[in-house]
């Protein structure tokens, strides 16, 4: 077996790596040799160092061969070279591999595994030689077809999220044992990865549709996030959390990541595209620019959730809502990375995924979730409950346009329970009452009816949480209704503010019209 002697450019192993790397040679003694042992760490927390120094022990004490099935040339690539350093002669097995002449002067094979199917099922090669298989990024569903060539293998799956990317295909039938390391939470106060200050905005997304794999689907989500009012939120959050900073935009859909390119570049932000359709020559040269530059965003889809290692990210943005809680984890732990100046990072959530999953840091049942994936899934938050709870705060920056008025709130739940309930008037009464509030709001704090209306359409989101929860009051509405409700109000409030501006402002009417509000 051949074991080079790369002792000081070997990485250093951490204690907790240390330990994890006993507790897994532990189970390998007394197992038998088709045992297969699962092992979750968090994105950051070094899972290739780890399986690279488990190959380098293995092939030393049992002086048999190791293979690394990665689902990315890109990750085999970097697993290659993890394991060089550590000492490990590797050959990688890609689409030029027909065959292995030159088989024993490798202890350990890095292969893809549709590259690796092909050769095992045309016979190109066998491999029955190998003692440990380690699959990495074990949570995806396409290493299984692999599995009966390697009947007599130790197996070592490697992930962050022990929940199979297929519910048919539960891990449980896969693997016969879990083993957590470190949680995120304890990796952070030991100083191993940054910290996330998170940012959520509450964003209505029932417009979205759920595809066959469980997800919401690209066609929905790029609706949705290609709305005018959602590329403000957007560019609005950007610049109140993240402006200057190094920023990686998570999208569902390609076209939605043009839009957003478009938008960030009218506003006068460097920024660049990236999606799985980007030549690798042009996909190089947009990650040396983002490496390279302090205030770089780069607007992706799909392509940078695993592979992908930048430690100077500095936030994240979330411009999409997932059901998928490995996608979750793997997007915000692309900013986790610590560095001697950076300690913490920004994650902006644009998709009401922490209300779904729960903050990055909380602490996750993992063989709960090994054991009852089906379970899991089904008590995953709905958007419909999530959005229940959500109540409408106006930001700090918008509170302080209406700074003459001193009380800018209203309950149309109240409000429906004193006029409707008690008072038997009609339901419409109160959205009079609340157009009219918003009206006199703008008024208050604008000298001219061309300001007052350009100050009325900051109101958007205050207008559509009042609609929403007049909405719900009326029982049974449609999507349609809802969305007229919407238009009517906006339409009705530019008139009304012309009208209360004449009356504001005349020497009989100007007081009278403020009174008739309270």
């Amino acid at each position: 077996m051949h074991i080079e002697d790369n002792t000081e450019d070997r990485k250093e192993l951490y204690h907790y790596q240390k330990e994890d790397i006993d507790a897994i040679f532990e189970k390998f003694e007394g197992r038998p040799d088709n045992y297969h042992l699962l092992y979750q760490l968090p994105t950051g927390g070094g899972k290739t160092v780890i399986f690279s120094e488990i190959a380098r022990r293995y092939i030393e004490k049992y002086k048999r061969k190791v293979l690394v099935l990665t689902h990315r040339i890109e990750l085999s690539k970097q697993t290659s070279q993890m394991l060089k350093g550590f000492g490990v002669k590797n050959k990688v097995i890609d689409s030029n591999i027909k065959d292995l002449p030159d088989h024993d002067d490798y202890s350990c094979y890095v292969a893809m595994v549709e590259t690796l199917n092909n050769r095992l099922k045309d016979k190109k090669f066998r491999m029955d030689y190998v003692g440990l298989v380690i699959v990495d990024e074990a949570h995806y569903n396409s290493f299984r077809k692999l599995f009966s060539y390697f009947k007599d293998s130790f197996f070592l799956g490697v992930t962050a999220t022990p929940l199979s990317s297929n519910i048919d295909l539960p891990m449980y039938e896969t693997y016969n044992e879990l083993i957590v390391g470190e949680p995120i939470q304890a990796l952070i106060k030991k100083g191993y990865l940054a910290k996330a200050i998170m940012y959520g905005y509450d964003v209505e997304l029932t417009s979205l549709k759920l595809g066959i794999n469980g997800d919401y689907t690209v066609s929905s989500s790029d609706e949705l996030y290609s709305r005018s009012i959602m590329q403000d939120l957007l560019l609005q959050s950007y610049e109140n959390r993240a402006k200057g900073k190094k920023t990686l935009i998570f999208n569902n859909g390609i076209n939605t990541s043009l839009y957003v390119y478009e938008t960030f570049k009218a506003a006068g932000y460097t920024i660049k595209h990236l999606d799985n359709k980007t030549p690798e020559d042009e996909r190089k040269k947009i990650l040396t620019w983002f490496k390279n530059t302090p205030d770089a965003i780069v607007t992706s889809v799909s392509i940078l959730t695993t592979g992908f290692d930048e430690p100077t990210v500095e936030t994240i943005i979330l411009n999409r809502a997932t059901r998928s809680l490995t996608l979750y984890f793997q997007m915000i732990g692309r900013g986790s990375r610590k560095l001697p100046n950076k300690d913490t990072f920004t994650v902006i959530d644009l998709g009401n995924n922490a209300q779904r999953f729960g903050l990055w840091s909380d602490p996750v049942d993992w063989h709960y979730i090994f054991k009852h994936p089906e379970q899991f899934l089904e008590n995953i938050r709905t958007d419909s409950d999530i959005e229940s709870h959500h109540v409408y705060v106006m930001p700090d920056e918008l509170r302080n346009k209406f700074k003459n008025t001193p009380n800018i709130d209203f309950d149309i739940e109240e409000q429906y329970t004193i006029m409707v309930t008690d008072r038997k008037l009609k339901p419409k009464t109160v959205i009079e009452k609340s157009i009219r509030q918003h009206a006199i709001m703008c008024i208050e704090n604008t000298e001219s009816i061309p300001e007052a209306r350009k100050l009325a359409k900051e109101l958007e989101y205050d207008i559509e949480y009042r609609v929403k929860q007049y909405a719900k009051l009326l029982a049974k509405t449609t999507k349609n209704y809802r969305q007229w409700l919407m238009d009517d109000y906006k339409h009705r409030l530019n008139l009304i503010i012309g009208k209360l501006y004449y009356d504001h402002y005349s020497e009989e009417g100007k007081n009278s019209a403020l009174k008739s509000s309270n």
